[in-house]
């Protein structure tokens, strides 16, 4: 057993009050400061004070005296913001137990609002021996304050002006997920000391470039203060995403133009401002099913050293192991109300303080799951959905994780929207010329009713995505077969395999020329059927311009340039492809429905709101659906319900993924127009050479739209 410890004398107590236990976290009042944190089983808490002039040397250590409701707290009189600080938490060190305080390290604040200098892979940081057999059951006596990043009291005070939450309808929302350093990084028209950084974001060059293109919602990834992990420190590499968070309320700081304390907290505020302004969203891509203190074979750097069974699910008879739902090596407690409070105050912190318009759950599975079992019922779905704050933002679940029963899509309650994987699972099948997709590709072109509609959801509970942060981007998902991830330095092991075997042409036609002709169509047609079906599209940074990562499925440790958007390698042609598909989806309200688009006729109208076509003009059959060897559909839509907008017209779209020209003959009455085509997958110049008479050839691996003539 370690020796009990003694602070060092050189130590000095400040005047300290009893303070408040609520809020939890440093809270500056004007006149001081008030610390509060939750460690129910410890039994002292230290608050540990440092300078900027040193930040790695502990200037003053000072226990906090009040503890109330397994809260300790104190009030320090003269505090200010800028304040770096940090606790240390006495206990019992018993890892079979579940039990791992060491008080020789310093632990960030769980509320902290900012984070200064960066953590430093040491033998320090761990609670217990490097090198020793069951090394984690063993007491490490390294001091780890010189390699901790510390907590800094920050002001919230900042002017907001009139900023509002543009509350953009789901069904007119087009996400855009995208990395804070990877977007900015390389762009020549933002200054190079603010590429990279929030600053970068909200710059008027990226904010018009937004504009231009047409999305209404920026995804970032994770922008919560992440831990760069170990095994990657030793290979050379580190975190690029940040799902490895560590501080659930602090902005990450590497993303800060700005190097003294506190200030990417302005610059984010400042960004997420100037981004309302323009009328465009900011949703973040959150965290919460675990942190980034992995394992038992983990560093020690805050929850674990504050009170580690209380906030990680532990095995029941082997409280030394770390149950895991989520592949990190440990699963935030959701069951316990001290976590439960910890997620809704972050959420409510980054709604009211930041003016975040929305968030993205990663592994959201991981928070429903009450014993073991993913509940609909949890109370992790019962807190936010009575929330007034919360329940009034927009909240999109990743609905799986890694653990048993984890696939969840179609199963979160309403309010919720989910990342629909069997959508993209379904176009990148159909693309491919996979036989038998027709009968679910036109479930997931609705909005996948067979997944919602029963459940009182609407089409925009389905988020519809094809390429995503995590796999081939889009480029690469029309041009590679395989994966290439050795620059990951895992013999490219990692990453999903993806094996899309892609048919490249007509049989004799491999050329060069037609294989890249083919890979341009082929992400025109993906972005066909990503803008064209009901939904919420969302699409992946780069998407529009042809961004390539050499076939590296799994960037999450290249912050490099295979991870960053190339402004000048951009495809210009694809650009302008998407940002006239996207006007035509804005401009056309049938494609972007809030209510359920059905088979049926309107009273009055001799034509069905939808209706599914062969490409010999007639309406498709029973056996229709299933014959295998279709690859082409077409589909009508009518305005014909009274609640349509202004503006709406008929369609008629031809998705056709065979390899071959295929005939199309136009509908019959009462659904004969003069069609006019309105918009195609087609180069201008394929374009040209083709005529649309009754009936005409539909060239392979295309997409036409047509709308009714003068």
């Amino acid at each position: 057993m370690h020796e009990e410890y003694t602070p060092a004398t050189d130590l000095y107590e400040l005047e300290q009050l009893p303070g408040s236990e609520y809020p939890l976290g440093a809270t500056w009042d004007g006149a001081g400061v008030n610390f509060s944190i939750y460690a129910q089983n410890a039994s002292i808490v230290w608050l540990c004070l440092f300078d900027t002039a040193d930040p790695d040397t502990e200037q003053i250590r000072v226990p906090l005296k009040k503890f109330t409701h397994g809260v300790w707290h104190g009030y320090f009189p003269g505090l200010r913001p800028g304040q770096l600080y940090g606790f240390r938490a006495e206990g019992p060190y018993q890892p079979e137990l579940g039990e791992r305080y060491n008080v020789n390290k310093l632990l960030l604040d769980p509320y902290a609002k900012s984070t200064y200098g960066d953590l430093r892979w040491d033998e320090a940081l761990f609670g217990y021996q490097m090198g020793h057999e069951e090394a984690d059951l063993t007491f490490s006596d390294k001091d780890s304050a010189a390699f901790m990043p510390k907590s800094v009291v920050v002001d919230p005070s900042f002017d907001w002006r009139d900023d509002h939450l543009p509350r953009i309808p789901p069904e007119r929302s087009v996400i855009y997920e995208a990395h804070v350093k990877g977007l900015t990084m390389l762009h020549p028209d933002i200054p190079e000391e603010l590429r990279g950084t929030y600053a970068a974001i909200g710059h008027p060059v990226m904010i018009a470039y937004l504009k231009e293109l047409g999305i209404t919602t920026i995804e970032l990834l994770p922008v919560h203060t992440f831990v760069s992990d170990h095994h990657l420190h030793e290979k050379g590499l580190s975190n690029y995403w940040g799902y490895n968070t560590i501080g659930f309320f602090a902005p990450e700081r590497r993303y800060a133009a700005g190097k003294e304390p506190g200030t990417e907290v302005a610059e984010f505020k400042e960004m997420v401002r100037s981004l309302h302004e323009a009328g465009i969203e900011v949703i973040l891509d959150v965290v919460y099913n675990h942190t980034g203190e992995g394992n038992q074979m983990g560093p020690t750097l805050c929850f674990r050293g504050i009170d580690n069974a209380e906030y990680y699910r532990l095995e029941p008879d082997l409280p030394r192991y770390y149950r895991d739902y989520t592949g990190t090596g440990n699963t935030l407690n959701t069951r316990l109300p001290n976590v439960l409070r910890l997620i809704m105050d972050s959420l409510r912190y980054w709604i009211s303080e930041m003016h975040v318009d929305g968030f993205r759950f990663d592994l959201a599975s991981t928070l429903a799951r009450e014993l073991h079992d993913v509940n609909r019922l949890s109370a992790f779905f019962d807190i936010i959905h009575q929330d007034p704050l919360i329940s009034q933002v927009k909240l999109i679940a990743e609905p799986w994780d890694v653990g048993e029963g984890g696939y969840q899509v179609g199963k979160f309650p309403p309010g919720w929207s989910e990342w629909n994987g069997m959508f993209r699972d379904l176009w990148r099948r159909f693309w491919r010329g996979d036989e038998g997709t027709l009968a679910e590709m036109s479930c997931r072109f609705l909005g996948s009713p067979d997944l919602y509609q029963a459940d009182s959801r609407l089409p925009t509970a389905s988020i519809n995505f094809i390429t995503a942060h995590d796999g081939f981007s889009l480029y690469d998902l029309v041009s590679y077969n395989e994966k290439h991830n050795e620059a990951n330095g895992e013999d490219n092991q990692d990453g999903e395999s993806e094996n899309l075997s892609w048919n490249c042409g007509e049989e004799g036609e491999t050329t060069e020329e037609a294989v890249l002709n083919l890979r341009r169509r082929q992400q025109r047609n993906f972005l066909c059927g990503l803008l064209l079906s009901q939904g919420v599209p969302m699409m992946t940074a780069g998407a529009e311009c042809g961004k390539t990562q050499h076939g590296n499925n799994n960037v999450y440790c290249q912050d490099n340039e295979i991870s960053w958007l190339s402004w000048t390698a951009r495809d210009h042609d694809l650009f302008a492809f998407t940002k006239a598909l996207l006007a035509f989806r804005r401009d056309n309200p049938l494609l972007r429905q809030d209510t359920w688009v059905m088979g049926d006729r309107a009273p009055g109208s001799p034509v069905k709101k939808i209706a599914w076509f062969s490409p010999a003009g007639s309406e498709m059959k029973t056996k229709d659906w299933h014959e295998h060897g279709r690859k082409t559909l077409c589909i009508f839509l009518s305005p014909t319900s009274l609640d349509q907008p202004a503006g709406s017209s008929e369609l008629f779209l031809i998705f056709n993924a065979s390899h071959e020209a295929v005939q199309i003959t136009f509908p019959k009455r009462p659904y004969r127009r003069n069609w006019t085509l309105a918009f195609a997958s087609l180069t201008p110049e394929e374009q040209a050479g083709l005529a649309f008479q009754e009936e005409f050839s539909c060239p392979p691996h295309s997409v036409l739209v047509f709308r009714p003539g003068a």
